[in-house]
């Protein structure tokens, strides 16, 4: 029986896609019951939805707490079924709400090795601070930022001087390991 995931998403959703098409083929043995998306021009819309993945669009300012935001996100992981919340460049720090109701079962992909780099700017950080080894962390989601309890790591070296070309390295690194932990992670 296949299980329920939800991901999340803020911007092009290329790990959102990675994961559904490895729903689609069997990698997983799961479907992507909804991805839940907080920006109302994001382009992980367009391919959730030639993909026929539900989408839930739900815009923050549009709730009078992060508190309501966050039920309202839960209450649908909770008739969904969801298992399993995956954070793929989901660019909001989940709050309360969130944690107390999915804490455990949310995990996020991190473009470094944490916990060198947290932040939302960890390739062009590390670029900038001259590292030679790149990488990409998944971990479990907590109250602190990009600080859970690692889960999973891959190193991507890198010496050259292009921060695109180091960024398609690192995104084809992510979309790899996100699959990868993913399937381990619903096989406990």
């Amino acid at each position: 029986m296949k299980r329920n995931i939800a991901v999340f998403a803020s911007g092009s959703g290329s790990n959102f896609e990675a994961i559904a098409r490895a729903c689609a083929d069997g990698t997983l043995n799961a479907r992507i019951a909804v991805c839940v998306v907080d920006k109302p021009r994001a382009y992980a819309i367009v391919r959730a939805e030639s993909l026929g993945i539900p989408v839930l669009v739900l815009s923050p300012k549009d709730f009078p707490s992060k508190r309501e935001y966050e039920k309202e996100i839960a209450d649908r992981l909770d008739r969904e079924n969801v298992e399993l919340v995956c954070l793929a460049g989901y660019m909001r720090i989940v709050g309360d709400e969130l944690l107390s109701r999915y804490g455990g079962k949310i995990i996020n992909i991190h473009p470094a090795l944490l916990p060198a780099f947290p932040g939302a700017h960890a390739i062009e950080d590390s670029f900038r601070y001259g590292v030679k080894v790149f990488g990409v962390t998944i971990h479990y989601v907590d109250e602190t930022l990009d600080g859970g309890k690692i889960i999973s790591q891959v190193a991507v070296p890198y010496e050259g001087s292009d921060i695109a070309e180091l960024e398609a390295m690192i995104h084809k690194a992510e979309h790899k390991l996100y699959v990868d932990t993913v399937r381990c992670l619903l096989c406990e």
